[in-house]
């Protein structure tokens, strides 16, 4: 097979300190793509890697390679808002989901972290659908 992505094909980076929940991410991302492949072969949507390490993920994080990067605000070492903030400074072009648990209040965060990269916040728990749908929506 031919490692070539397709024009549909977006990449995602999950940074989330739970392993549990970037493998979940990753996995239901990943389903996606089977349930758009009918009708083409190699039509793939999501190509989807995943870091529990903030520090890790911002060290090998590279401009350019991801359309999106899924991130968790509250993690040890560097916390989501920080992190965001530097991939930001590395490639002003990719889009940033923050995830935060139900206690966060989104509308403060929009209005601390202005920045027009960071259109999506999305509340823990959440479903795979809704958060698929969310993804969607801010690649388009």
């Amino acid at each position: 097979t031919s490692d070539k992505l397709s024009s549909f094909t977006k990449r995602i980076l999950v940074v989330d300190d739970d392993p549990d929940i970037t493998f979940t991410f990753r996995k239901g991302l990943e389903a996606e793509n089977e349930k758009s492949s009918s009708g083409s072969s190699n039509k793939v949507l999501f190509k989807v890697n995943s870091c529990n390490d903030p520090l890790l993920a911002l060290s090998e994080f590279r401009p350019g390679l991801y359309d999106l990067v899924l991130i968790d605000i509250n993690m040890p070492k560097l916390d989501g808002i920080e992190l965001s903030r530097q991939i930001l400074e590395l490639d002003a072009n990719v889009k940033i989901c923050l995830v935060t648990a139900g206690e966060a209040n989104i509308d403060v965060l929009r209005e601390l972290y202005p920045m027009r990269s960071i259109g999506c916040f999305i509340k823990k728990p959440v479903t795979i659908e809704y958060l698929v749908r969310r993804i969607k929506a801010e690649l388009e």
